[in-house]
């Protein structure tokens, strides 16, 4: 997976492409081998929003190179506590990905600690879901599933999330014990 990282900083956009689809694919089939009950849950399902995001975890040079390469695109606004700096990438077939990096290198943050753990790679999928805190509530009750925070809590660009860490079943193409950090993302409410 670091080559593909790396392959998002080169200056050919199809390298930039076929890396972003490598990771994307990657990240979503953990994903959706991950929840592939909560997809079935009557209550829990239609509160999905959309296409997932991957998120992957890099140093600072290389998410500064990743950034050129693709145009300089807008940093999200990320919450101070969340010491994360972050940009998307969009590409042909609704493939994104959301590039991560800490502010505070080997800090205390989740970014520092999964780049400090793991190195650079995929570090969340974000789902998005249209009530965060009602998924977040079915997740728990109908899964036995504890979100990693208590409650939800802003996100960047105003969005409201929460996350679960789920084991990726075996036989789904994942290394044995692998576990996914899933990203429940409610949307900012528009402001018309």
């Amino acid at each position: 997976m670091n080559s593909s990282t790396a392959a998002l900083a080169d200056a050919d956009p199809e390298t930039r492409f076929r890396a972003a689809s490598t990771i994307y694919e990657a990240g979503s089939a953990a994903a959706r081998a991950a929840t592939q009950a909560w997809s079935q849950d009557a209550a829990l399902a239609p509160l999905f929003a959309g296409k997932p995001t991957v998120g992957i975890a890099v140093h600072a040079e290389q998410f500064e190179r990743i950034r050129q390469a693709n145009g300089s695109p807008a940093l999200a606004d990320v919450p101070p506590d969340q010491d994360a700096r972050e940009f998307e990438l969009h590409f042909p077939g609704g493939i994104s990905i959301d590039v991560l990096t800490t502010r505070q290198p080997h800090g205390p943050g989740a970014i520092a600690r999964f780049l400090d753990r793991r190195g650079e790679g995929i570090q969340q999928i974000e789902l998005p879901v249209s009530d965060v805190d009602r998924a977040s509530a079915l997740v728990r009750e109908h899964f036995s599933i504890t979100p990693v925070y208590p409650e939800t809590r802003a996100g960047a660009d105003g969005t409201r999330v929460n996350f679960f860490l789920l084991p990726v079943p075996a036989g789904s193409g994942s290394a044995p014990g692998e576990k996914v950090l899933i990203e429940l993302v409610q949307a900012a409410a528009r402001r018309d």
